[in-house]
């Protein structure tokens, strides 16, 4: 709107200009070869306005005449940029999709066209990655960690690469440095805090943590947790050095993460042992309500040193209060019971879980049942469930299961990653809970049937049935009733098989057996050695002439 104005704005002003030389009396006379020239102002305006023109158009072809060659370069250098760019941009589709040929023929044309574009780098690094060339992969990452605008995606790709060769030094060195150049960098930081926790280096950790914080990497509430983590392991590796370094460290974490489990199990131990009785029991509490653990039952229970098991029960009891309807509260009552031999009291705890019952919990009942009746074949029975049973919680992290709490992942690197929970490979699948075998039932059972022999059942013929067989007498069964016949269902496999060598009532009894086995040998068995060897040497005596009439016989033939 503006430009519309003032170009208006100069027409009025010229044809002013041209209306006031017309209206102008006079010539201009020039001086010419011995002569003037006459010419009237209006002619002169226009002549020199002419010659005005004239010369902005000359030079105007002049200029582009000479900046003719360079506008063809760059004409040329923008075709090539566009060429390398699209290149660039195919190269990287290529790779998503993981085509390495196309990825690799985009590389050479963004190389040749478009060199000193770093994105040209980070495609020819990562077409060498996914070719699994790592000699070229390496290279490249080494040529942009080498200038200012691509040196720390650089390093990252030298630290990939550190890694997937399983070179751990210069993984941590790369990672320094990269940590040096930004300590803004969140793979650098995470790289040197885990590189460090896994070297028990938890000063050290602290001082990256703290960066962190500085750089607003992490908030305040994620810097307490991680910072009661680490106290927690220091405090951990101290216990068995340095008690008393041990009980502050450990002081300060539970401060920092009051629900870490590791961390109130152990603050409650050292400040049980300095007879604060009722500041253990509070840590413990604390932490049980958002997370109860054995360890913290544990504790609890022994948190008075010198009571006796009756009293660490009634203890255990109340801090199950707390929690009545989570399983650990049961486990905990249970084995405080059974310290106590209180076992009506595990049996009652337990009693809510045996229909689907975890490992702890079938072990648990096999201890019971050892301890409490002396009953071998229940505790069997227990204890061969608890192999098929579900699994109970246990520490794990990114699918690693620990017998320990640990503060670092060993397949991640993250810090506070293992979690009190069922494993993954653990999970119940879609068909739902293993279901007891025959056997499991019949030792399981509640009281087991005896053998009933005929003097027990008055008027009645004798039965005898096996021990795992109920006995059903006949003058108790009912008497036929005349119905429309059924459907009889099939009958379930039984659970021993009939003995045979013990006949029925109306079976006729089986042959005695005979005192005496006679030895039967086979004909060319020469019998048993007496152990007895002939002798050549020596003298076998002339048999002894017959007597009677056969003698009398054999002298006169002879």
């Amino acid at each position: 709107m503006y430009r519309i104005i003032l170009f208006l704005l100069l027409i009025a002003l010229a044809a002013w200009g041209a209306a006031w030389v017309a209206d102008q009396p006079g010539e201009v006379v020039f001086p010419w070869d011995g002569g003037r020239a006459h010419v009237t102002l209006l002619e002169f305006a226009v002549g020199f306005g002419s010659a005005v023109v004239a010369a902005v158009i000359a030079w105007s072809v002049v200029w582009a005449l000479w900046r003719l060659p360079e506008k063809i370069r760059k004409a040329q250098r923008e075709r090539r940029h566009a060429r390398g760019r699209n290149a660039i941009t195919q190269g990287l589709l290529a790779i998503g999709h993981g085509d390495s040929a196309a990825a690799r023929l985009h590389a050479d044309v963004a190389r040749r066209h478009a060199a000193g574009d770093p994105l040209t780098l980070l495609l020819h690094a990562q077409s060498a990655q996914l070719d699994g060339n790592r000699d070229a992969a390496r290279e490249a990452f080494h040529t942009m960690a080498t200038r200012e605008d691509t040196r720390l995606l650089g390093l990252r790709g030298l630290f990939i690469e550190a890694q997937r060769a399983d070179d751990v030094v210069a993984a941590v060195a790369i990672a320094e440095e990269a940590l040096k150049t930004s300590p803004s960098s969140t793979w650098a930081s995470q790289a040197v805090l885990g590189f460090r926790c896994a070297r028990g280096d938890w000063m050290g950790a602290l001082a990256i943590l703290d960066n962190n914080l500085a750089s607003g990497l992490i908030d305040r509430p994620v810097y307490r947790r991680q910072r009661g983590v680490l106290l927690t392991a220091r405090a951990l590796e101290l216990e068995t050095v340095d008690r008393d370094q041990a009980r502050d460290v450990v002081t300060e974490a539970v401060k920092l993460a009051p629900t870490l489990v590791p961390a109130a199990a152990l603050a409650a131990k050292f400040q049980s042992e300095a007879h604060q009785i009722r500041r253990a029991m509070r840590l413990v509490e604390a932490a049980w309500l958002a997370q109860p653990h054995p360890d913290l039952a544990d504790a609890y229970a022994h948190v008075k040193l010198g009571d006796s098991a009756r009293q660490r029960l009634v203890r255990i009891e109340t801090l199950a209060a707390k929690m009545p309807s989570h399983l650990e509260s049961a486990l905990a009552v249970a084995r405080a019971a059974i310290d106590a031999t209180e076992f009506g009291k595990a049996r009652a705890a337990l009693a809510p879980y045996l229909d689907a019952p975890t490992q702890r919990v079938a072990m648990l009942m096999a201890e019971i049942e050892r301890t409490e009746h002396g009953d071998t074949g229940k505790a069997r029975a227990w204890t061969l469930r608890a192999v098929r049973a579900l699994h109970d919680a246990v520490w794990t992290a990114d699918g690693y299961v620990s017998d320990r709490w640990r503060p670092v992942s060993p397949v991640s690197g993250r810090l506070d990653a293992f979690q009190w929970q069922m494993p993954l490979s653990a999970l119940p699948s879609g068909n739902g809970a293993l279901e007891p075998s025959p056997f499991e039932q019949a030792m399981l059972a509640a009281t087991p049937e005896r053998t009933v022999v005929a003097s027990e059942l008055p008027d009645t013929p004798t039965l005898v049935a096996q021990d795992n067989a109920p006995i059903v007498s006949p003058a108790a069964e009912p008497p036929p009733v005349a119905a429309a016949p059924a459907p009889t269902p099939a009958a379930a496999p039984p659970l021993f098989r009939a003995r045979t060598d013990i006949p029925a009532a109306n079976e006729k009894p089986a042959p005695p057996i005979p005192p005496v086995i006679p030895i039967i040998r086979p004909p060319d068995d020469p019998g048993v050695d007496d152990g007895t060897e002939p002798d050549e040497f020596a003298e076998i005596p002339a048999p002894g002439q017959t007597g009677g009439w056969r003698g009398f016989l054999s002298r006169i033939r002879g």
